[in-house]
């Protein structure tokens, strides 16, 4: 399974580089690095990610998960959800690009399946299952992996060297993964971290297939977010545990994936060019129809940019404050004609029922966690939208000053 490794040349360093919580490929598998399983020799970072990208391939990975997900408090969850909540499970990942991922709980199992170009995710608590189909290309790296050419330890070490600058970065810690022998790297924001505390990950010291993603919010010694292997093995991935379906009596959403990067920057039209072209308060202020509210400074911060967007073919305003993640991100967008109202018991969905809060009269709804605060509300036929890496009283404070 070369592409797991080759692939993450670029994936490793990622997330070496802070923000890499690219949940797309699904093979970072959390694991407790502290253990008393074997535990490989001492090395530099830059040995440990050359040592991964260059090991021998390997076919599939099987294993045994836990999922720990602590951005939600248990108010906030209606029912059981293992997405929402965390639940254990198990994962099948083939060397072809074949995924599936099973996560248990009371409530019934939800399913992520990729085979065959196409895409299936069963939510168990909405009784849905959502299918699609990949976008073209989708497979690249998978075809293209092979030929690509293992860095250097020098250049590797070249590219963590220029990341420290913005970053600390632990050492190739030597863990112990589910029985296994691995290496955990720590990455922690220098400067403007908002709530991020630190992100965690780890891979087999001997195999290079990443075992261990998690994060942490700052002050806290747990863990926010951990996918976790209780149980690991490598080798072959029978077809027949990619073959399954949905139940046969859940309602079905198809989904449009859009195209590739390439066809779409190709696809694009004159009129989403000209949206992101637009910045500067006085330009995006004469492409809307209602009137931008970007006062120079928000709690203190200092506005940085001022950018039109697209929302759904209705010109918006994005608006950002501060800088890294210690900032704050307004959206501004016309609310639609005949929308209902939000509703003042707090904005139900399947799964999650989010608090009301009050700003300047008007109602709104906000969801708080440990790394960061999303609060929505309406004001004079514009929806707000304030969020950030910030706490829920920043947050508030930031929306009542609009």
């Amino acid at each position: 399974m070369r592409y797991l490794r080759t692939v993450s040349t670029r994936r490793l360093l990622a997330l070496i580089a802070g923000l890499g919580v690219v949940i797309a490929g699904g093979t970072a598998i959390a694991v407790a690095s502290a253990g008393n399983g074997p535990k490989p020799p001492p090395t530099s970072l830059a040995n440990a990610v050359h040592r991964a990208l260059a090991a021998p391939s390997v076919q599939g990975v099987t294993a045994r998960i836990s999922f720990a997900n602590h951005l939600i408090g248990s108010s906030s969850l209606q029912g059981s959800d293992p997405i929402l909540s965390g639940a254990s499970g198990r994962l099948w990942l083939s060397n072809d690009g074949r995924l599936r991922l099973e996560l248990q709980s009371d409530n019934g199992d939800a399913q992520v399946v990729v085979s065959n170009g196409r895409f299936w995710i069963y939510d168990p608590s909405a009784h849905t299952a959502y299918e699609g189909k990949l976008p073209a290309g989708s497979n690249q790296d998978k075809q293209t992996s092979g030929k690509e050419r293992i860095p250097t330890i020098a250049a590797i070490q070249k590219q963590i060297s220029q990341f420290v600058q913005h970053a600390n970065v632990s050492g190739a810690i030597p863990s112990d993964v589910a029985g296994r022998a691995a290496y955990t790297v720590r990455v922690s924001p220098k400067h403007d971290g908002g709530l991020l505390g630190r992100a965690e990950l780890a891979w087999d010291a001997a195999r290079g297939v990443p075992l261990k993603f998690a994060i942490f919010a700052r002050g806290q010694r747990s863990p926010v977010i951990e996918l976790k292997a209780t149980d690991i093995s490598y080798g072959k991935v029978p077809a027949s545990d990619f073959n399954v379906s949905p139940p046969s009596d859940a309602k079905i959403v198809r989904v449009n994936v859009p195209a590739g990067s390439a066809h779409a920057a190709k696809a694009a039209s004159k009129h989403e060019r000209a949206h992101r072209q637009v910045s500067g308060a006085a330009a995006v202020a004469k492409k809307l129809s209602f009137g931008l509210v970007a006062p120079r400074t928000l709690v203190g911060l200092p506005r940085r940019s001022v950018s039109l967007m697209d929302s759904s073919g209705t010109p918006g305003a994005l608006v950002t404050y501060g800088q890294n993640l210690g900032g704050i991100v307004v959206i501004e967008q016309a609310a639609k004609p005949g929308a209902a109202p939000q509703a003042s018991s707090g904005g139900d969905r399947q799964g999650l029922s989010l608090p009301s809060v009050t700003i300047n009269g008007a109602t709104g709804h906000e969801l708080a966690t440990p790394l960061g605060t999303v609060l929505q509300f309406s004001r004079g036929g514009v929806d707000y939208t304030v969020l950030g890496s910030v706490p829920a009283a920043a947050a508030e404070a930031a929306a009542r000053a609009l």
